[in-house]
C-alpha cells in the first residue's frame, strides 16, 4: 500500500491504529492501519490503491452499532466520516456524501424546512451506515427517504442504486448482503413548518437524553438488539428493551459491561471494561429471554475481529 499515494489524495494515514480511538464503545485493538476519508473523492482512492495493493479492508463509519475485539483486525480499516456535512440542496432532494454524520443531515433538514428527518436526531453514526443498516427510531428510518444511492462494490466498481434495488427492511438492506459501501445519496423531504419542524427535532432529542446514555461521554453502541417482530399479522414490534428487563438483565453485569439503568437494550461500559466483556454480557442476557420467553433475540451490533 502507498502510504504517501493516499496521503496526497488527502487521506489520512495511521499505522496499527487503536480501534478504541473510532468507535463509540471505545473498545477494540488496533488494525493494520487505518485510512481516514472525509470525502467521496478520497474514499475512491483508497478503495482503489488496496485493490491495486491486494490489502484486505474492513469499512467503518461513525463507529456506533461496532464491537471490535480486543485483539483488533489484522486488515487496513478504511474510516469514512466527515467532521463537516457534504450536504447540497435542490428543489427538496438532498445529494449528501455517506460520510455525514446522521445528525449534521436532520440538522441541515431542519434548518432547509424539510421534513422526515426529524425522529434520526441525535442518532450517531453516518449516513452511510445508517442507509446500510436502515437506521430509525419511533416507527420511522432512512430508508423512507431515500430515492437513490451511489454504490462502490469491493472491485471498486460505482453504480447507482434506485430505492427499490437497496430492498429495505426493519434495520436492515441489500448492502448487508452485497457488501457495497454507499459513497453518497439522494433524500426526497417533502416541505414542511420550520416551527414544527424544530420542536419536533427537539423532542427527539430531549427523549434521546432522558432513555439513553450520552455516547460521547459514556461508552455504548446504543440498543445491542432487534425489536422483536409482531407476533401476528396485526401486532406491533415489541421492544426487545421490555423482555430484556422482565429477564431480569437490568442486573446482570459482567466485569465493567453492564446494561443502562433506564434502558435494559443498551450495554454501557465502565472502568476495565473488554469489547469481550460486553459480547459474554449480551449473549448471557439473550439468554435469559430465551429460557424465559423461548424467543431467540437478534443482535444488532455489529462485531469485528475475532471472539471467544
Amino acid at each position: 500500500m502507498n502510504a504517501a499515494l493516499l496521503q496526497s489524495a488527502g487521506c489520512v494515514v495511521l499505522d496499527h491504529e487503536p480501534l478504541s480511538r473510532h468507535t463509540t464503545f471505545q473498545l477494540g485493538g488496533p488494525c493494520k492501519a487505518l485510512i481516514a476519508c472525509a470525502t467521496p473523492e478520497q474514499l475512491l482512492a483508497a478503495v482503489a490503491e488496496l485493490n491495486r495493493a491486494g490489502e484486505a479492508y474492513e469499512l467503518i463509519g461513525g463507529g456506533s452499532n461496532l464491537l471490535v475485539a480486543d485483539a483488533g483486525l489484522p486488515a487496513v480499516v478504511i474510516c469514512y466520516r466527515s467532521a463537516q456535512p457534504l450536504i447540497e440542496s435542490l428543489h427538496g432532494v438532498l445529494t449528501v456524501s455517506g460520510s455525514t454524520l446522521l445528525d449534521d443531515v436532520a440538522a441541515y433538514a431542519a434548518a432547509e424546512s424539510l421534513a422526515g428527518l426529524e425522529m434520526l436526531s441525535g442518532i450517531p453514526g453516518t449516513l452511510g451506515g445508517a442507509i446500510a443498516g436502515n437506521g430509525g427510531a419511533y416507527g420511522k428510518q432512512i430508508g423512507d427517504v431515500v430515492e437513490e444511492a451511489t454504490l462502490l462494490d469491493r472491485t471498486g466498481r460505482l453504480h447507482q442504486a434506485a430505492h427499490a434495488e437497496l430492498r429495505f427492511a426493519y434495520r436492515s438492506s441489500a448492502l448487508h448482503t452485497s457488501g457495497e459501501i454507499v459513497v453518497a445519496a439522494r433524500l426526497r423531504l417533502p416541505p414542511g413548518d420550520a416551527a414544527a419542524i424544530a420542536h419536533h427535532r427537539n423532542e427527539c432529542l430531549l427523549i434521546r437524553q432522558h432513555k439513553h446514555p450520552r455516547w460521547q461521554e459514556t461508552p455504548t453502541a446504543g440498543s445491542f438488539f432487534r425489536n422483536v417482530a409482531p407476533t401476528s399479522a396485526a401486532g406491533r414490534r415489541q421492544s426487545a428493551g421490555w423482555f430484556l428487563e422482565q429477564a431480569g438483565a437490568l442486573e446482570m453485569r459482567i466485569r465493567g459491561a453492564r446494561p443502562f439503568d433506564k434502558h435494559a437494550n443498551i450495554i454501557v461500559c465502565e472502568g476495565a471494561c473488554t469489547a469481550q466483556d460486553v459480547l459474554d454480557l449480551s449473549r448471557q442476557m439473550a439468554a435469559a429471554v430465551e429460557k424465559k420467553f423461548s424467543l431467540q433475540l437478534e443482535r444488532e451490533v455489529r462485531l469485528l475481529g475475532h471472539f471467544a
